[in-house]
């Protein structure tokens, strides 16, 4: 059975949107894209290669989905991430994409989402990991889905921006299981529901 893990970026204040470019969101007149490319140095690459070791495959919202397949496959084939992100199986949930769709090893989630989601926990190997994609993220914590929390926390406060716990409903416990710090100051923290 694969375990589902949450990795996000987040700011000290919870904001998870557009960590990655200017323009990646600006849903809501979000201004402040790109804020966590700054903060990675090799710490956090080695962190992210150990994760992306552990995978067996992804799972996306429709946006982020989009973004992502716009960028991945246009990257170099010798870097680890492109590598990874490219050959590993990716599934989306969105009631608006048609299949097929166009980056190489993506299909369609069928049916309702949670479902979906603990039948593919079922089937799968390795950790399946839910990259950005903030609204499916909370809907799996709400349907009691999500193994593992990664969060990559970054020392700044943006204030407005969507965040990842909004909304989820009820008094959560997490477990920290792992911790470190980058040299710029990033905590990579990694939680577990209690219990699990």
């Amino acid at each position: 059975m694969a375990r589902l893990v949450v990795v996000e970026m987040v700011s000290l204040d919870g904001v998870m949107q557009a960590p990655g470019s200017p323009d990646e969101d600006r849903s809501g007149g979000f201004e402040h894209g790109g804020w966590a490319m700054p903060y990675f140095d090799e710490v956090a690459g080695e962190e992210a290669g150990r994760s992306m070791a552990e995978t067996g495959a992804f799972l996306f919202g429709r946006k982020t989905y989009e973004i992502m397949a716009a960028y991945w496959p246009n990257q170099p084939h010798d870097d680890m991430f492109s590598q990874v992100l490219n050959s590993l199986p990716k599934y989306v949930a969105s009631t608006t994409l048609a299949e097929p769709l166009a980056w190489s090893g993506s299909s369609l989630l069928k049916g309702d989402v949670a479902e979906a989601v603990a039948a593919l926990k079922e089937e799968q190997v390795g950790n399946i990991v839910v990259l950005g994609s903030g609204r499916l993220a909370r809907t799996l914590m709400e349907h009691d889905l999500v193994d593992e929390y990664g969060l990559t926390i970054h020392p700044l406060l943006l204030g407005p921006g969507k965040r990842l716990f909004d909304e989820v409903g009820g008094m959560r416990t997490l477990r920290l299981v792992d911790s470190k710090a980058t040299t710029t100051g990033v905590i990579l923290a990694t939680y577990r529901p209690e219990g699990g």
